[in-house]
């Protein structure tokens, strides 16, 4: 006599067999499986399984990785153009500023001033405005070529009114800045009015500078600003040359301010309250600054049905050099790479865990991840394995009844 019930053991078993593998060529699909790609590949570049993708280090958050490594990192318009520099820098003339000058005389009958000229208003003449030549000269009657590019106002003044002195009476210079073209500053990026600025002889500072290009189009917690002088540069967030009167330091000419936004992110992977099971999100900061603490609040925290806290993750990629003077040692690393990967792991179950958090700085484009428990994997294995046994379960009993009913049909036509 035959067993049923065994019977329809294998029976399920086979049919949910066939079925899956049915399944692999049945059901619609939006794209070629990863079997069809390897077998159709032309070329077949592989590695080592068991070797990692990237070398990284693992760092465990505790209170001495939150200073070194838990602070935003250092940008400064003041360290790199302060200190003894940030004054108001002294203008000079230069190619293409338009300039006045006037000569006075001590009495009537000079080079300048005829002797029947008591009836002017002042022994001076004014010479037409000139603009300052591509070589940074001017030529002033008998006194001849005058070197005016790069000198201050005073001592072009001066020399005029030496060479001057043997032929006019007691000469007297002053020259007026009619157009100001050399020293200028160039603002661009996302300001309101892009523009090619004049600074102010008594000094402007880079807020000043910006409010008179319209300021910036964008919230300060977004925008950067850089700015480059020569061959330095440095950028700050908005926000901080605000916050920081040290940070708004004088412009000089030629500089150029480049104003830019960049909405700063990081991405969650994992057990997160975040709404989808396996959903990733990219969340934005929302401000100038935000600690890991603040972005776990952002995901919804970590969920309760999932996540292992001993187990949250950072990934970041870091400069070699911060790494080494923090006492890293980075020897197996190759010496030409200069941006480390690095994993920092917090202790969720250590109280002191959450002082960290709220120390520890998320950067631009940080991958936040949250593993799942060792009890949730045990759970999700339990339901699978009870999804198949009540699946054969219920093949079983089909089986069970159709031979109920093909003996019953048997019975009748006896």
């Amino acid at each position: 006599m035959v067993n049923l019930s065994s019977y329809a053991g294998k029976a399920g078993v086979l049919f949910l067999t066939g079925l899956a593998l049915a399944s692999c060529t049945a059901l619609s699909k939006e794209g070629p499986t990863a079997a069809d790609i390897k077998a159709k590949a032309t070329v077949k570049v592989s590695s080592d399984n068991k070797r990692s993708i990237f070398d990284y280090v693992l760092i465990n958050v505790d209170d001495k990785a939150v200073n070194q490594f838990g602070k935003p990192a250092p940008q400064s318009l003041f360290g790199t153009f302060g200190n003894a520099r940030s004054v108001a820098p002294q203008l000079r003339l230069g190619v293409g500023d338009v300039v006045q000058v006037t000569i006075f005389e001590a009495q009537t009958g000079g080079l300048f001033i005829p002797t029947d000229a008591g009836a002017r208003p002042g022994n001076f003449v004014s010479l037409p405005a000139q603009q300052i030549d591509g070589q940074g000269d001017l030529n002033i009657p008998y006194a001849g070529q005058i070197r005016f590019a790069g000198r201050s106002v005073t001592d072009v003044q001066n020399e005029i009114a030496e060479k001057l002195s043997n032929r006019a009476i007691e000469p007297q210079v002053l020259i007026t800045l009619a157009t100001q073209r050399s020293s200028q500053v160039s603002v661009v990026g996302d300001v309101r009015a892009p523009a090619r600025i004049d600074v102010n002889p008594a000094g402007d500072r880079i807020i000043d500078v910006l409010a008179r290009a319209g300021g910036p189009a964008h919230p300060g917690y977004e925008t950067f600003v850089t700015l480059e002088r020569g061959t330095r540069k440095s950028t700050v967030f908005f926000d901080d040359i605000l916050a920081n009167t040290r940070e708004n330091v004088y412009v000089h000419p030629d500089d150029t301010i480049y104003v830019y936004r960049e909405a700063e992110s990081f991405l969650a992977f994992g057990a997160t309250n975040s709404g989808v099971v396996g959903a990733s999100n990219k969340i934005d900061f929302g401000s100038a600054r935000i600690t890991l603490a603040e972005g776990l609040a952002k995901v919804g925290g970590l969920d309760d049905t999932r996540a292992d806290a001993k187990k949250v993750f950072i990934y970041r990629v870091m400069d070699r050099k911060q790494l080494a003077n923090a006492g890293i040692d980075l020897t197996r690393f190759a010496p030409t790479q200069t941006s480390i990967p690095v994993i920092f792991q917090v202790d969720f179950r250590n109280p002191s865990a959450y002082f960290a958090a709220q120390n520890f700085n998320l950067r631009n484009k940080d991958i936040l991840y949250v593993d799942n428990s060792g009890a949730y994997e045990l759970t999700k294995f339990l339901s699978l394995v009870t999804n198949t046994t009540s699946t054969v379960t219920s093949v079983a009993d089909t089986v069970t009844a159709v031979t109920s009913g093909r003996d019953a049909i048997r019975t009748i036509g006896d």
